[in-house]
């Protein structure tokens, strides 16, 4: 992360919104929009994301605003937190760096019958044995294994190709983002080194920020919409946070080879060489797009697996099947991601790409891409916070679509760099920490716990505060943690 601080111009345009202006630097496009309130955006100015916000207004094509969320903090190209949407009808460009290197890094929720007063007596048996079935860490594989053509499969299909074998259901597949498929997927883009390190990786949580973590319902904030999730108060859920591994992680490195000197080659001039683009109907923009839709889709298929894991240690721990226990997906959400959707331009409908990058879709009620038992109240966003706080679950809201492109934060965001995280943990035991307040932490070292430790992020409740304001999304549940598997 970045440690200088940001001097450039932030206007207030309201309570929960700054602006960019244009002006700022030759070159941008369009303004740049961060959402905040006072309070957050003291912090965000501490980090030079907001320069990445106004380096991202120089991509050609870019539409109404460079956006930035309220968990904004430094990363690849763009901030994470970071919004465009590019009309490939205006000269409109796709860049990998405002997808990221974990390619579809998404959140599922799972809900169950079980209450809280359930599962609190068996927390450290359950924990341990997620711990030693659901695959964690840097590198680590699983038992599930895919060659180049299985992967292919998987990555054509979608968790549609694990109905068969018996590793998915149609309900799982109907409340997953999109269905779980990107269309016009081109497997055959994936290089080999992509290919060798999927191989073992489908079904594995990887580290980092990545987790599988055991909640329960601590307040509803709206009856109706948590009634249509299908969740309670003190009901007990599991999150899981992944994306698409070392498959993804190489896919985008190859594309960000791949278009070395691609920006001269078409006339573009960026501030970042970090913002490596192509032109959407070019042949590199066309390459990238088809492997990036391939790398979503086996990204869908790893959290599936790892849902599928969860449930199997569950039926073991409460001896009954999943079924009976309730553990049902509530839904299924990208953050790292380019989709092609239809959006209001200045009151003109086009079809544009949308970069999400550390940023999730948050579509309001009625949209036609909505499952049709959420038509009424509007898509889950899913919010995940620190191991010691909170995460949300949050609706999507109408003003969404004239704000952010549907948009909306996607987690807490990182208020301190994996380096200082661990200076400030040195001498402490985070596990020993989190055990005082009730909650059971395993991972694979001192330092992955370390890096994450609840101190290293904002509180999660100013973030979706902000969204809320915004009204981008509503609140709808806030689900406390009893324990947590990591890296």
């Amino acid at each position: 992360m970045a440690t200088q601080r940001f001097e450039g111009p932030l206007e207030k345009v309201d309570p929960y919104c700054w602006r960019i202006p244009k002006s700022y630097k030759p070159g941008m496009h369009v303004d740049g929009l961060i959402y905040a309130n006072d309070a957050l955006i003291e912090r965000i100015r501490d980090d030079l994301a907001p320069e990445q916000v106004a380096n991202v207004a120089f991509l050609p094509g870019i539409q109404y605003a460079s956006l930035a969320m309220p968990d904004i903090h430094w990363g690849y190209g763009f901030c994470i937190g970071g919004v465009c949407a590019t009309d490939p009808d205006d000269e409109g460009v796709i860049s990998p760096g405002g997808v990221g290197y974990d390619i579809n890094c998404g959140v599922r929720l799972v809900r169950s019958d079980l209450s809280r007063n359930d599962v609190q007596p068996q927390i450290g048996r359950l924990i341990e044995a997620l711990f030693r079935n659901v695959p964690t860490g840097v590198g680590r594989g699983g038992k599930y294994r895919f060659d180049h053509e299985d992967l292919r499969g998987l990555m054509s299909q979608g968790p549609s190709a694990l109905v068969d074998r018996g590793l998915a259901s149609q309900r799982d597949i109907e409340f997953t983002e999109a269905r779980g498929l990107l269309e016009h997927a081109r497997p055959e883009f994936v290089s080999e080194r992509a290919l060798d390190r999927g191989y073992d990786q489908c079904g594995s949580l990887g580290s980092g920020n990545h987790f599988l973590e055991v909640q329960y319902v601590d307040e509803i904030f709206d009856n109706e919409a948590a009634a249509a999730m299908g969740l309670g108060k003190d009901m007990v859920c599991v999150m899981i946070h992944s994306g698409s591994r070392g498959l993804g992680y190489q896919v985008c490195d190859d594309s960000l080879r791949s278009l070395r000197g691609v920006p001269e080659k078409y006339g573009i001039e960026l501030p970042d060489q970090q913002l490596a683009c192509a032109p959407i109907h070019s042949d590199e923009g066309t390459h990238y797009l088809g492997a990036m839709r391939a790398a979503a889709n086996f990204a869908w298929c790893n959290r599936q697996l790892l849902m599928w894991q969860a449930r199997e240690v569950f039926e073991d721990v409460f001896a009954r099947d999943w079924q009976s226990l309730g553990m049902q997906l509530v839904y299924d959400v990208a953050h790292n991601i380019a989709k092609y959707e239809e959006h209001e331009v200045d009151g003109v409908k086009k079809h544009v790409w949308v970069h999400r990058k550390g940023a999730t879709r948050a579509f309001p009620p009625y949209h036609p891409e909505l499952p049709e038992t959420y038509q009424p109240y509007g898509q889950p966003v899913l919010i995940p916070g620190d191991m010691g706080r909170a995460s949300w679950v949050l609706a999507g809201q109408a003003a969404s679509m004239l704000k952010t492109f549907g948009s909306c934060c996607h987690g807490a965001g990182r208020m301190l760099s994996r380096r200082a995280a661990v200076r400030a943990a040195k001498g402490r035991r985070i596990d020993q920490e989190l055990e005082e307040q009730g909650i059971v932490a395993r991972a694979r070292s001192w330092r992955g716990l370390a890096e994450e430790q609840p101190a290293a992020y904002k509180d999660v409740n100013e973030v979706v505060d902000v969204v809320a304001g915004a009204g981008i999304a509503k609140k709808v549940a806030r689900l406390r943690p009893l324990g947590v598997i990591k890296g």
